[in-house]
């Protein structure tokens, strides 16, 4: 298996260093791989993530901050992040130094979310694909210091490259202003492009200006590089990024005239680079979907590829446990289809954040995510968060399995979220989330009438003598039948349930018990009745 290379701290403190963070304590290693992003919590202990970047929030002072030095310094961890004016003394540089833990500042004004999303953007483009072919690889090794010599370089790569071109700060943005790389040196651009690299997307109201003075249709209508001014502080040089007849979006430049020919020529070729490393970035994630998706049914399904899947997929340092999410409503098939596309991506983002070592991919209609976690309490909590962030909008359920001490357990957890999933999907709770335990018994009522109707064995009896006769003659016996078991024999309480006078309930009462001949004094033949309803309600 080929290993793809790290990710490394020279790599982030290249991008960010002249936008976001400062080294502020220690001397980084360029070539310290990172791992990933964890973000310190003082009341939990974190995953332990090698080489991870940790994120100090609410962390001031020398000694918090030579403490979160130590702790990042047990987790194996590459860096330290805290906010700027960082509090650095001899405390902190002596732990830095003697752990090899760098403490970075962060810029006055930016988010910890945009900081944690920029960071994930650095090293998910440095995260090529899994298999031993290189199917992934379409995402690029991102530091040139690959194998392959002959592998395009990474969009930021490009990106910087056109910075040194053209000598000023360039975005390379799809079609809707999202930032899909940016280069160093964009403290050199106006409070636009900052608030752009910050939120990872051109804001709305500069949107509005771009599309109101023109620029997008003289962008989409030429292939040379268009000059923009008077919509920011800075003027733009920008063109769009072409594949055949498809816009695939475009690269911008912050400058302070308009392009020479030369600098037109660099930034027309700069775009071909870009349309082909987009190409390829299509491609490379439509097959990494597509093998994590084979490594995720691998572990799911168990046998003896599963322990290699689960290691290739980074789940075998902790228990976990499998949860699996589903499209209700009455929606068409292709609603459906693209309602789950989004939702199931929505849930692989929300699962990041919760674990840097979650996977997730759909199958057969279902997705599925592995959540390392030692307890199904929180799988419980973050998957009501999720559902409760996505809204009613769209209406996904999510059933959450057993937690598996080892892979080897995991198709067993499985098993539990699709019977949870399940009862969920039917109706059978009003709950959008719930644990096998949650709803057992509602999971065996539906193991048995899949029995009952795929072996067709319904017997004769009081239920079905109800049901024939109901429906022979138009009348309601099952369903008053149904209401006075729920209600536990309170007459007034049925009768308002079924919207009749108590007098009426009460004949129809004496009507059922004489065409079904049920003994309704007798406790067995009460519970016989209510199963048999609860396995065929009234309304099936």
């Amino acid at each position: 298996m080929t290993t793809p290379p790290a990710a490394v701290l020279g790599r982030i403190l290249t991008d960010l260093g002249s936008t976001l963070v400062e080294v502020a304590a220690g001397d980084p290693d360029p070539a310290r791989p990172v791992g990933g992003v964890l973000i310190h919590d003082p009341h939990d202990e974190p995953a332990r993530l090698p080489g991870a970047v940790v994120l100090g929030v609410g962390v001031h002072g020398a000694g918090p901050v030579a403490a979160l030095v130590e702790r990042a310094a047990a987790l194996d961890a590459a860096a330290v992040i805290v906010r700027s004016p960082a509090a650095v003394d001899d405390t902190v540089r002596a732990a830095s130094a003697r752990t090899g833990v760098a403490v970075l500042g962060l810029t006055p004004g930016a988010s910890w979310a945009q900081v944690a999303a920029l960071l994930r953007s650095l090293l998910a483009v440095d995260d090529v694909g899994l298999d031993e072919t290189g199917a992934g690889a379409g995402t690029g090794t991102g530091t040139g210091t690959g194998t392959d010599s002959g592998a395009a370089p990474d969009l930021f790569a490009v990106a910087n490259a056109v910075a040194a071109l053209l000598d000023g700060p360039v975005t390379v943005e799809d079609r809707n202003g999202r930032v899909l790389a940016f280069s160093s040196r964009q403290d050199e651009g106006d409070p636009d492009r900052i608030a752009t690299i910050l939120d990872r997307q051109v804001p709305a109201d500069r949107l509005r200006a771009l599309e109101e003075h023109g620029a997008f249709t003289a962008l989409y209508r030429s292939d040379r590089p268009v000059y923009i001014e008077g919509v920011a502080d800075k003027p733009r040089a920008a063109i769009a990024v072409r594949a055949g007849g498809e816009i695939l979006g475009s690269v911008w430049a912050v400058v302070d005239r308009p392009l020479t020919a030369d600098r037109e020529r660099s930034l027309a070729e700069a775009a071909r680079v870009v349309a082909l490393h987009l190409l390829r970035l299509r491609a490379g994630q439509d097959v990494g979907r597509r093998l994590r998706a084979d490594l995720l049914a691998t572990v799911l399904e168990g046998g003896a590829g599963a322990p290699e899947a689960a290691a290739r997929l980074g789940l075998t340092a902790q228990p976990a446990c499998v949860l699996a999410l589903a499209i209700t409503g009455g929606s068409s098939a292709p609603d459906r289809i693209a309602a789950g596309e989004r939702v199931s991506d929505a849930l692989a983002l929300h699962l990041a954040a919760v674990h840097p070592r979650t996977a997730t991919a759909t199958l057969g209609g279902v997705t599925y995510a592995i959540l390392p976690t030692t307890s199904d309490e929180p799988a419980l909590r973050v998957a009501g968060a999720f559902l409760a962030r996505v809204g009613t909008r769209v209406p996904a359920v999510i059933g959450i399995g057993r937690v598996a001490a080892r892979p080897a357990h995991l198709p067993r957890s499985r098993q539990d979220a699709d019977r949870a999933l399940r009862v969920l999907r039917h109706g059978r709770t009003r709950t959008r989330a719930a644990r096998l335990a949650d709803v057992y018994t509602a999971s065996l009522l539906a193991d048995l009438t899949d029995r009952m109707a795929g072996e067709d064995d319904i017997p004769d009896g009081p239920v079905p003598r109800l049901r024939a006769y109901d429906a022979g003659h138009r009348t309601a016996l099952t369903e008053t039948l149904a209401a006075w078991l729920d209600t536990f024999g309170d007459v007034p309480a049925a009768a308002a349930a079924v919207h009749v006078h108590p007098n009426t309930f009460r004949y129809r009462l004496k009507r059922l018990t004489e065409v079904s001949g049920l003994d309704l004094t007798d406790p067995d033949s009460r519970f016989e009745a209510m199963l048999q309803l609860r396995l065929m309600p009234p309304s099936s």
